[in-house]
């Protein structure tokens, strides 16, 4: 969790010296050309600021459910953040693996897999042996959890 926090405040921290240092500048300077209305740079300038502003508030409001992510409170038998997940995909006869993070930890092609993705959001609150079926882009599957560990029995 503590990573992911980090992550989210570095982006932060970033977007806000744009807002407040570099952006009023590069404002400050279109200005200067005069014509406001034909100024594409000030045009550019002031909807990166809207951009920047709408992220900024974005980003406040994602650090603070994050800080309200209470691991203490996450079932130990159902899956949630943090589980680990083997599922056996009936219509492939294979076994796939995969964690549930946070849309900021989310990397599918090494087994991580977000807890709002389609795949997570079905997996959530389900417990081993529980069957699944998830629309994905290539179609409908079908899966049974075969195998839950919990962020509690990680020892995380």
């Amino acid at each position: 969790m503590e990573a992911v926090r980090q992550k989210l405040k570095e982006e932060l921290a970033k977007l806000e010296d744009e807002l407040h240092n570099k952006l009023p500048k590069e404002i400050q300077k279109a200005r200067e050309w005069g014509d406001l209305k034909e100024n594409a740079e000030y045009k550019a300038a002031l909807e990166r600021q809207s951009f920047v502003s709408a992220r900024i508030g974005q980003l406040m409001q994602r650090i603070s459910e994050v800080d309200s992510i209470d691991i203490s409170k996450l079932p130990e038998d159902r899956v949630a953040y943090g589980s680990t997940v083997k599922l056996y995909d009936i219509d492939r006869d294979e076994v796939i693996e995969y964690r549930l993070v946070t849309s900021e930890e989310s990397d599918p092609d090494n087994g991580l897999i977000s807890t709002s993705s389609p795949i997570g959001q079905s997996l959530m609150g389900k417990e081993e042996g529980d069957e699944i079926r998830v629309k994905t882009p290539k179609g409908w599957r079908n899966f049974e959890i075969s195998d839950l560990t919990t962020i509690h029995e990680q020892g995380e």
